[in-house]
């Protein structure tokens, strides 16, 4: 007898079942965590890319300011001198600066054959895609550092284009620039009035400043005449007690402008050092000239124009043998003021 297959039952627990809807969106609560994590790596992650992007601009700001300094060296080699500060031109105050003179050794020929250095700068022009501008309102990149928040131009009283501002000033020295009844200059590597040369360099190229940051629209207090020669400012309070008209926003806003408070920088006070005077109910972070080098035929000219940057904790500075160094703002400020002197003999140990 064949044997009987058995039979199986299905249970019922294996009964196929009702299937539950499947949930495809987010709780409230689940979206929210997700916004808080997201939150948090934001929060982790903007300050170093943030750090990064300084990082990177400052690097290009080293960049620029060596081939300022290479163009100075070039220069020299070329004419055998070193560029000028401010030079009265003829029937003008308009001198041009120490940049406008390098212009074509920092790849600016075009800009440079447009410049007549016996004339002032006021009625140089250059022709730009078929329009015809002012020279001083040409932006110049290599003379602005990434970091600077006021790169653009400054205009005229009518809005036109007519200047604009730089990041590196040369160096004038600590505080004396310029005494035009003797023609004598400051202590600073570029001289006011005439050419200089590397061989009075006396303190060694590699122990002298060449060229450091300044903030483009800076306040500054001019026009005060200070009989003869007074000593070196020691506090901010001395620079406010001085005085004089007080321009709101354009110093180091000409870079075709060879004075020391359009294009250059004095080693009075350290880098950053904030000059808080008070003036219409404001304050502002002041540099100060109390007269302009050729505004006067027998006034000095003496000068607290402060290296700034947008970088945090120094700035940049070049020395006159091409180096490009990063000087903190806690530096001594002796020896601060010793780096600026080109004669002066002092001894002195340049930060790494």
């Amino acid at each position: 007898m064949p044997a009987q297959r058995p039979c199986f039952l299905q249970p019922a627990a294996l009964q196929p079942a009702t299937r539950r809807p499947q949930r495809n969106a987010f709780t409230l609560v689940e979206l929210l965590v997700v916004i808080a994590i997201i939150g948090i790596l934001v929060g982790l992650l903007l300050p170093a890319v943030q750090a990064a992007r300084e990082a990177a601009r400052r690097m290009s700001c080293t960049n620029n300011m060596k081939q300022i300094i290479l163009a100075v060296h070039n220069y020299e080699s070329a004419t055998k001198r070193l560029p000028p500060a401010w030079t009265r031109p003829a029937m003008t105050g308009d001198g041009w600066s120490t940049q406008a003179r390098i212009l074509p050794y920092v790849e600016n020929v075009s800009l440079a054959s447009a410049i007549d250095f016996g004339a002032g700068y006021g009625a140089a022009r250059i022709t730009v895609d078929g329009e015809s501008i002012k020279v001083s309102s040409f932006r110049v990149p290599v003379y602005l550092c990434p970091s600077d928040v006021n790169d653009f131009e400054r205009p005229d009283d009518d809005g036109n284009p007519y200047h604009y501002p730089l990041s590196y000033g040369y160096n004038a020295g600590p505080w004396f620039v310029f005494n035009p009844n003797t023609n004598e200059t400051g202590p600073g590597s570029f001289a006011t009035g005439r050419p200089s040369r590397f061989r009075d360099v006396l303190d060694g190229l590699s122990n002298t400043l060449g060229f450091g940051e300044v903030k483009a629209r800076t306040a500054y207090y001019r026009d005060v005449e200070i009989a003869g020669d007074i000593d070196i400012p020691t506090e901010p309070a001395d620079i406010c007690a001085l005085g004089g008209s007080l321009k709101t926003d354009t110093g180091h806003t000409e870079w075709v402008d060879g004075r020391v408070h359009q294009s250059g920088f004095t080693t009075t006070f350290s880098p950053n050092r904030k000059v808080l005077c008070t003036a219409s109910g404001r304050e502002f972070d002041v540099d100060f000239t109390n007269i302009r080098e050729g505004k006067d035929t027998t006034a000095l000219t003496q000068a607290a124009v402060t290296s700034r940057s947008y970088h945090q904790g120094g700035v940049n500075v070049t020395m006159m043998d091409g180096s490009v160094r990063f000087i903190t703002d806690s530096i001594n400020l002796e020896l601060w003021r010793n780096l600026s002197t080109r004669a002066g003999g002092e001894t002195v140990t340049v930060p790494e």
